[in-house]
C-alpha cells in the first residue's frame, strides 16, 4: 500500500540547512518544516509541483531555520508553529545569531506550542516534543504513525546540536536526547535539521549522549 507520508528535502541557506517538505500523497497538502531562507525558490517549488503550504513548523528560532518563513506565510495564508519557550529568541536578532550571520530579522509565529502537545494538520497527526539544549525552546515534531521524527538541531546522526550560542545548555541537551528521544522505537526514522537522516536505534548504539549521564 502506497504511504501517506512521503518527505522531500531542500538544503537551504548559508548553513546548509534542511528544509523538509511533509506531503500527503493523497491530497497534496504540504507541511513545510524549517523554511531556512530562499522564499522564492520554495514558493516555485510548491507550485511546479502541485504541493498545497498547510502550516510551517519551526523546530527552533535560529535565523538560518526561519529567514523565509514570513515570506511563505503572506504567499501561502498559512500558520507558523514554533514553541512557547522560543518566543523571545525568535524576536531577537543577537539571540536567533541572524544580527551576526545574516540581516537582522525577527518573527512571530502564529501559535506557540507546549511540551506533548498535538497538532492535526495535512491529514497527520503530530507530537510537539520540547527539547532544550541547543536552543531552550527546541522542538521535535514526532509522527507515530508514520514512524518519523523531524529533530531540527537536537539530534544528528552521530552527533548532536550546538551547545554555546544563547540559551543552550549541554546539560538540558542530554537529558532532551536520552529521555525523550531515544526512548522512542528504535525503527523511528530521524531527520535533523543538517547533514543525513538516522533512526533511533542507531543514534543509541552509536550517538557521543547514548552514554551521557551528567
Amino acid at each position: 500500500m502506497k504511504k501517506k507520508l512521503q518527505i522531500e528535502c531542500a538544503v537551504l541557506g548559508m548553513i546548509s540547512t534542511n528544509c523538509y517538505f511533509l506531503i500527503n500523497a493523497e491530497t497534496s497538502e504540504t507541511i513545510i518544516v524549517d523554511p531556512a531562507d530562499n522564499a522564492a525558490d520554495i514558493r516555485n517549488w510548491c507550485r511546479n509541483n502541485g504541493r498545497k503550504p498547510a502550516a510551517i513548523l519551526l523546530t527552533h528560532g535560529h535565523f538560518d531555520h526561519m529567514l523565509a518563513a514570513d515570506a511563505l506565510r503572506n504567499e501561502f495564508s498559512i500558520r507558523i508553529y514554533a514553541a512557547e519557550a522560543e518566543r523571545e529568541l525568535l524576536e531577537d536578532p543577537a539571540a536567533n545569531l541572524s544580527g551576526q550571520w545574516s540581516r537582522p530579522a525577527v518573527l512571530k509565529a502564529d501559535e506557540y506550542l507546549t511540551d506533548g502537545q498535538v497538532l492535526e494538520l495535512a491529514g497527520f497527526r503530530i507530537c510537539a516534543i520540547l527539547t532544550p539544549g541547543h536552543t531552550a525552546g527546541g522542538m521535535c515534531y514526532y509522527l507515530e504513525e508514520e514512524g518519523v521524527l523531524i529533530s531540527g538541531d537536537t539530534l544528528f546522526r552521530e552527533s548532536y546540536g550546538r551547545v554555546d550560542f544563547p540559551t543552550s545548555s549541554m546539560s538540558e541537551m542530554g537529558r532532551s536526547v536520552r529521555e525523550k528521544l531515544l526512548v522512542l522505537p528504535e525503527d523511528t526514522v530521524v531527520y535533523p535539521g543538517h547533514g543525513e537522516s538516522t533512526t533511533i536505534g542507531y543514534e543509541k548504539a552509536y550517538n557521543p549522549l547514548a552514554q551521557w549521564s551528567r
